[in-house]
């Protein structure tokens, strides 16, 4: 018998990005051009508002927050006034919308984008998926391609001793590892899981303590843990197609899910997408 969820916050147009930070889940809210922040008990604050669609969340060392500016494709950083300040420009590198962030323990971010127009597809068919690149910008707001040829890159993590970064393709329908290099530079690159044949397109991912990710699933109401080479360990039934998820809470044994009816911005528009929750029994580990 397949586990549920349970609805944990609601109102949301469409949520994106979960971290567990300080102690709070914070999140991206596309259709409402903000990001939030959420305790255990369900307090809700708004913290800024990115115009242009924020995604992506991350921390430098030094505290200051970053996240993705989806529409034209830079990433701003938070300053300690409060203010925010555009700390790299991707548009000469980003081929269409950028999304989802990770932020290593050293600062530098990794930004995927969509490679094409997923709108215009949904619509009419065209154009085709095109792949694209992952973008490496370093604390100085260096920006470089990480890795290309990449299928819509998506949820990304990182392993506890920083030498693995895992990313979702979402239209290869799977997840593809490379090794880490104290530059951060990124080789080896492999399939970590090939998702096809369970039914899985991946979107927003967590690790866990045990190795296995928790894959967000945008064709289908649930999430699934996978184990390396594609085993599906566990799987979680939620309202809606979910679209990414977070191991947090006090002990990072709380799933959480980010969940709407779609991602386009017609449906969402009707705030229904949510934050739903499910106790699990290995804790996040790694990055975000």
């Amino acid at each position: 018998m397949i586990r549920t969820t349970r609805v944990f916050l609601t109102g949301l147009r469409f949520g994106e990005g979960p971290r567990w930070h300080d102690g709070r889940l914070w999140f991206s809210d596309f259709y409402q051009h903000a990001v939030f922040v959420v305790s255990e008990d369900g307090e809700l604050e708004r913290v800024l508002e990115v115009p242009q669609q924020p995604s992506g969340l991350g921390w430098l060392p030094d505290g200051r927050l970053l996240v993705v500016s989806m529409l034209d494709r830079c990433v701003l950083r938070r300053e300690p006034d409060g203010t925010l300040v555009a700390h790299a420009d991707l548009s000469h590198l980003a081929t269409f919308h950028c999304n989802d962030m990770l932020v290593d323990r050293a600062g530098r971010a990794y930004v995927g984008n969509f490679g094409f127009d997923l709108q215009a597809f949904r619509d009419t068919g065209a154009p085709q998926p095109a792949p694209t690149v992952l973008i490496r910008v370093d604390p100085d707001g260096a920006a470089s391609i990480a890795a290309d040829q990449l299928h819509f890159p998506n949820g990304t993590v990182i392993t506890p001793d920083g030498g693995t970064l895992v990313i979702g393709e979402t239209f290869a329908n799977r997840l593809t590892a490379f090794d880490v290099a104290a530059d951060g530079t990124l080789s080896n690159r492999r399939t970590w899981a090939d998702l096809q044949s369970i039914g899985v397109r991946p979107d927003g991912i967590c690790l866990d303590a045990e190795g296995a990710i928790w894959v967000s699933n945008p064709a289908a109401p649930e999430v699934a843990r996978v184990a390396e080479g594609g085993r599906v360990l566990d799987r979680l039934a939620t309202t809606q197609p979910s679209f990414a998820c977070m191991l947090g809470g006090r002990d990072r044994r709380t799933l959480f899910v980010m969940t709407a009816p779609d991602s386009g911005r017609g449906r969402t528009l009707e705030q229904k997408g949510a934050i739903e929750v499910a106790p699990v029994d290995v804790p996040g580990a790694g990055l975000p």
